[in-house]
């Protein structure tokens, strides 16, 4: 899901089945502990002088895992950054957008995965790892995951209603594991607890299984003040496995 601090933006992006989600909260910038993870940048800037709608992780050298949802229309051509701090004139990767032709709203599994086929390869940046199939499966009950995107840094509350937020730089926060579907990893981003998680604009982006590079879940919904549930889409299943097989050697 996409939105924007500014009430009136436009192409804001939502699930109908669920409640929003997607922005690092109660975190911290990440610096270049994850080059891997990037933006997808808009054409020109929001109304608040930002520019990334979406994150993603680099999988290989010329595929850039990403959320079905994030698709803008358009003839799928899009831009990629890796930069930590995005400003207008950074560096952009062009790509074609390709979304899983299965996506769909259902909440029990929406297919809301996509990729970034780029038009060359990206050098310098190690790519992320996907998990093996079914290793999520047996997760302990205190899992931790490194979220990572460039989605709104903070949420406030004032007379017009809750405000989001951004500053197109990279953040990560800490979550605990809270539960496990078929299709869905539920991490804890409460902050009463110590947590930290998702908000808008981070759906498309890594959840990394502990400190390790490897993308367990990518970022898609959760509750629409980022404060108690970053959910997740599991890439361990036989129906991600089945799309990203069209593009990246699985392990």
């Amino acid at each position: 899901m996409i939105q924007k601090s500014v009430a009136a933006l436009a192409a804001v992006i939502c699930l109908a089945w669920a409640a929003p989600a997607s922005a690092i909260t109660y975190g911290g910038p990440d610096g270049n502990r994850h080059p891997n993870v990037g933006g997808l940048v808009a054409d020109r800037a929001y109304s608040d002088g930002t520019w990334i709608y979406c994150s993603g992780t680099l999988v290989s050298p010329t595929v850039f895992l990403t959320a079905a949802h994030c698709d803008e229309g358009g003839d799928g051509r899009v831009r990629v950054t890796f930069s930590k701090a995005y400003q207008d004139g950074d560096t952009t990767y062009p790509g074609t957008f390709h979304a899983d032709p299965r996506f769909t709203h259902k909440q029990n599994n929406p297919h809301d995965l996509a990729v970034v086929v780029l038009d060359v390869a990206v050098e310098g940046i190690e790519p992320a790892k996907l998990p093996a199939a079914g290793s999520l499966s047996t997760l302990p009950s205190d899992q931790m995951f490194t979220s990572v995107g460039y989605g709104a840094y903070e949420v406030t509350n004032g007379p017009g209603g809750h405000q989001y937020l951004y500053d197109d730089v990279r953040m990560r926060a800490r979550g605990t594991l809270n539960a496990i579907n078929t299709s869905w990893l539920r991490i804890s981003m409460n902050p009463a607890t110590g947590d930290g998680g998702t908000c808008y604009g981070d759906s498309g982006g890594p959840n990394f299984l502990g400190n390790s590079q490897t993308v367990a879940a990518t970022t898609i919904t959760g509750d629409a003040i980022c404060r108690a549930t970053n959910v997740d889409y599991r890439l361990d299943t036989a129906s991600a496995r089945a799309f990203l097989s069209r593009y990246v050697t699985l392990p």
